[in-house]
């Protein structure tokens, strides 16, 4: 083969082109993004819509159905779910892994398009967003005071940290959690609008009509122009209490008069916390390609600057860090690398007995792993944990070529020959037989990255990277190694050997004669070694059969998610005390370092008031895993499920592979009817309890919403001369709250929203002080047209590839394997699930 000789012919030329590799691994290595593991989330695309006062049953009927059947014939579709609750349509589309997810979302909106004309007039227009693996946030900064509230606090984080977080290099958006946005409330009182003939249609077309401003032209002649702006717009609560509502004679009617303007919050049912004090969070998000470690080091160099103008009170914390977990894997990866480095040239140097000999294939491991950072950055890969773990695998590989060929140059200088001959006839005879090993090692590997499933993909850098390390050290076996060897080696009549290697080689020889002894005794026995290898292997394949099975273990990352699920129907304010009683339990352990803590928390849309959830990270130097204290008695597992009275409590690991918190257990019932849904359900999950292989055991469908019903006397209305429209406007208005206007100031917009003073709308029986206007004018006390009872319904109804479903959530006990868990549940839905029937796995 030519390349090897004119290596040796050329040792500069040989130097410069591994140097260039060295140079090309060292600059990409700084370039490439540094994140936990490969990026193997499918492509998924969200639609979000919102219908405000609509309840489950019509979001299903009128928006998701509607959208989901537009949705389904795009192609590359591998699972449509959704979820259709209170005021939100939430559709998820996940795609196949070919399909790119770009391409795929403007499919999706496409259809969206196409549907829009079936979907109700008074939704907002439906959201399509993409769902990126890095477009969540990897840190979180707490804001939180005991001076300021949370309204207050939102106001400091949007106008004063916001702007400047997101300035930082490799930062991509910056969004705020558990915020509280400044809205004018205007709270109307009913008895005071009959007293004076007002209707909440009469609030609202004054607001219409004299809380605008449009462009108005402008004033021209030859010398110069004006442009005409009309203030019609108000700013501050009183101006709003002044508003003219109604004209009767010479008197005026004014919002003053029958209800009150005043400053608050759009979200008067979330609440938020950090370590029991009020507070808001913000979360950055990094760009794709942005190195997390670095993003995460600049925001904290950022907030350092920011001090000086942050109100004094106001303190920040680094409530989750997603870069001290992945640092520190990535750090103990390259701890782990230079120890198999270190002991690789120790046992070659044993066995090559110089140190001289040890160096040549020595050099061929840094120039192969760094070399290896270059073709990661070509194939747009990641410095991960598979990639780094790929690499301390690859130690071992990639010296077996330099050794093969010093092991032939040394052989011939054995025989007399001086090093340059040597190496020269070395290469001639072993070149292709390098290459050949080189070709098996990667036909063994590279298959990994062709897999399609998510396995697959998380195995796909892994593999390249192995592949691309052993390629490369071929190549410095076949370059540097003839031509460092040719020079720096010595002839036979010039070696010089230690005692304590001669002491080695001698002890090594001994161990060699007695294997060449034993493979003559198998020789003689051929029948009996083939029977104990078939032995072998029979009794590996029944104890891989009996062995349970489980995607990855549980991770110690640090950092715990915890949820309260009160009964539906509960309020925020009900949910909160379950929450402060969590917040009393976790701080009784020393090992946390802070929680943040929020109810009715909005996401994709608005918050339910019914759940409350809360992060909790726990400090570096500690004792104990996040597992040891998650288990056994004391542990906080228990302790929520005896001690928080009134609602569920869990505690979730976040995955073991990725970001993002689930529970491990998810199983999908499918059924059209929703009564025998609900039922069937709750009947498995019972089951399922008793088995006592899993905690935290719930079903996501619940038909227990209490609702009151309002059932319009259509024939009364229309002798009265009412319209359903004008009925069902009052009641979304007064009872559901409506952003009827807008204000500007400060640049920004923000809402005004209509609604009953909450005294006005606390029971049932409030909707009968209510009027409506009828075609002439004339105020219908609302208890002539309607009547109402309490009944229940679904809190949310979700679909599973277009099907009514109802998802089982649950975590394993103990170090049970959700494997074998599957199994069983397997065999008890075969005996207990009715016909017409179907389960999916989630998760």
């Amino acid at each position: 083969m030519i390349l090897p000789q004119i290596s040796i012919r050329r040792p500069v030329l040989a130097s410069m082109m591994n140097l260039a590799l060295i140079v090309m691994g060292v600059v990409s290595l700084g370039e490439l993004p540094v994140r936990e593991v490969p990026d193997i989330d499918p492509p998924i695309v969200n639609v979000t819509t919102v219908y405000q006062g609509a309840n489950a049953e019509v979001i299903e009927t009128e928006v998701t159905e509607r959208l989901e059947e537009q949705i389904n014939g795009i192609e590359g579709i591998k699972r449509l779910t959704s979820e259709s609750r209170e005021e939100l349509s939430n559709i998820t589309v996940e795609f196949e892994l070919w399909r790119d997810v770009d391409l795929a979302a403007q499919d999706v909106r496409d259809r969206v398009a196409r549907a829009r004309g079936q979907l109700p007039d008074e939704i907002d227009e439906p959201i399509v967003a993409k769902q990126e693996a890095d477009a969540r946030p990897v840190l979180w900064v707490a804001l939180y005071s005991d001076r300021y509230s949370t309204l207050e606090l939102t106001d400091i984080g949007d106008n004063i940290l916001k702007d400047s977080l997101q300035t930082v290099a490799g930062v991509s958006s910056v969004i705020l959690g558990g915020a509280k946005r400044y809205a004018i409330r205007i709270r109307l009182q009913p008895e005071r609008m009959a007293a004076r003939g007002i209707t909440v249609l009469d609030v609202e077309r004054a607001l219409r009509e004299q809380n605008v401003e449009l462009p108005s032209g402008r004033v021209e002649n030859l010398q110069r122009e004006l442009t005409i702006r009309t203030l019609g717009e108000l700013k501050t609560p009183e101006e709003f209490n002044q508003l003219v509502i109604k004209r009767s004679g010479d008197s005026f009617v004014r919002l003053a008069d029958v209800g009150t303007a005043e400053a608050g919050v759009e979200n008067e049912r979330s609440v938020a916390r950090y370590n029991s004090r009020p507070a808001m969070g913000l979360g950055v998000v990094k760009q794709s390609k942005a190195n997390t470690i670095a993003v995460a080091e600049g925001i904290k160099e950022e907030l350092q600057r920011l001090k000086p103008v942050i109100p004094e009170g106001v303190e920040t914390f680094i409530a989750y860090d997603e870069s001290t977990y992945v640092a520190e894997a990535i750090q103990e990866v390259w701890r782990t690398l230079g120890i198999a480095f270190l002991l690789v040239v120790i046992t070659i140097y044993n066995f090559l007995q110089s140190g001289r000999s040890t160096l040549v294939p020595s050099l061929t491991i840094p120039i192969s792993i760094i070399a290896t950072f270059a073709v990661l950055q070509a194939l747009g890969y990641s410095v991960n944990i598979l990639t780094m773990l790929a690499l301390v695998l690859a130690i071992g590989l990639v010296v077996d070529d330099s050794i093969v060929v010093l092991e032939n140059i040394y052989r011939h200088i054995e025989e007399g020959e001086e090093p340059r001959a040597a190496a020269q006839n070395a290469m001639a005879e072993i070149s292709f037989a390098v290459i050949a090993t080189t070709v098996a090692l990667v036909a063994v590997f590279l298959p990994l990255a062709y897999q399609s499933s998510v396995t697959g993909r998380l195995f796909t850098e892994f593999a390249v990277t192995i592949c691309g390390a052993v390629v490369i050290s071929t190549f410095v076996a076949l370059t540097l190694t003839p031509s460092v060897a040719a020079r720096i080696l010595q002839p036979k009549r010039l070696q010089r050997r230690s005692g304590r290697l001669e002491r080695f080689e001698r002890w090594f020889q001994r161990q060699t004669d007695r294997y060449v002894s034993s493979v003559g005794w198998c020789l003689d026995h051929r029948k009996a070694i083939v029977s104990l290898a078939l032995v072998v292997t029979a009794l590996g394949a029944f104890f891989y059969i009996r062995l349970d099975k489980e995607f990855l273990p549980d991770e110690d990352k640090g950092r715990l998610l915890n949820l309260a699920i009160a009964p539906e129907g509960a309020t925020s304010e009900y949910t909160d005390r379950m929450v402060r009683q969590m917040e009393d339990i976790i701080k009784t352990f020393p090992e946390v370092g802070g929680y943040f803590s929020a109810v009715a928390l909005p996401r994709e849309g608005p918050g339910k008031a019914n759940e409350g959830l809360m992060f909790a990270r726990f400090k570096e130097d500690r004792n104990r895993s996040v597992q040891e204290m998650l288990d056994g008695p004391t542990g906080l597992r228990a302790r929520f499920f005896t001690e928080v009275e009134g609602a569920l409590a869990l505690a979730i690991l976040p995955k073991a592979v990725g970001r993002g918190f689930s529970q491990s257990f998810q199983l999908v019932l499918q059924y059209s009817d929703l009564d025998r849904l609900a039922t069937v359900s709750q009947e498995i999950v019972q089951t399922l309890q008793a088995s006592g292989m899993m905690q935290g055991l719930r079903s996501q469908f619940q038909f227990d919403k209490p609702e009151l019903r309002v059932r319009i006397d259509r024939n009364r209305a229309a002798a009265l001369g009412v319209s359903v429209e004008s009925i069902a406007r009052t009641l979304q208005i007064l009872f559901g709250g409506r952003d009827l206007s807008e204000i500007k100031v400060g640049g920004e917009q923000y809402e005004v929203i209509v609604q009953l003073e909450r005294n006005a709308r606390l029971e049932p029986q409030d909707i009968e002080s209510l009027y409506v206007p009828n075609d002439r004018g004339e105020l219908i006390k609302l208890d002539n047209v309607v009547d109402y009872s309490a009944d229940a319904g679904p809190s949310a109804i979700y679909h599973f590839n277009r099907q009514r479903s109802a998802t089982i959530e649950g975590t394993p006990v103990g170090d049970v394997p959700l494997g074998a868990i599957l199994e069983q549940v397997e065999g008890i839905l075969a005996e207990k699930l009715p016909p017409g029937f179907r389960y999916e796995w989630g998760g």
